[in-house]
């Protein structure tokens, strides 16, 4: 071709050669990894907060997703009423109950709040 450059002469490739089931060893231990790390367990709290949501019941002492305390005064099917002070309700959907509160609890904090407020 050039006076200055040598011609590049290519290798003949190898024949193409099948995966097999070799080939597929890999993507399906990757798959298989990323599911019981992180699919599995997730559907595994997906189904207990589903649980939980649904065993609510009247006077059960709760706490949001967004930190309120508060008691179930009335809920349906997609909402819930909780109380979070004396007089005052507040409205949130179901799936925002984050977790169950041992009974008593919400009693003890608004005992504790009222301490606060009587001290300053």
């Amino acid at each position: 071709m050039g006076f200055f450059i040598s011609d590049a002469m290519a290798q003949a490739a190898p024949p193409a050669q099948e995966p097999g089931i070799v080939g597929l060893l890999l993507p399906l231990a990757i798959f298989a990894f990323f599911y019981l790390l992180f699919i599995w367990p997730q559907q595994k709290r997906a189904k207990e907060h589903k649980k939980m949501v649904q065993s609510l019941g009247k006077g059960t002492d709760v706490v949001t997703n967004g930190g309120i305390v508060g008691r179930v005064v009335d809920l349906d099917e997609s909402f819930v009423v909780l109380e979070v002070a004396d007089g005052v309700q507040i409205q949130v959907q179901r799936n925002a109950i984050a977790t169950i509160l041992p009974k008593g609890s919400f009693k003890a904090i608004k005992k504790k709040i009222a301490k606060m407020e009587k001290t300053s």
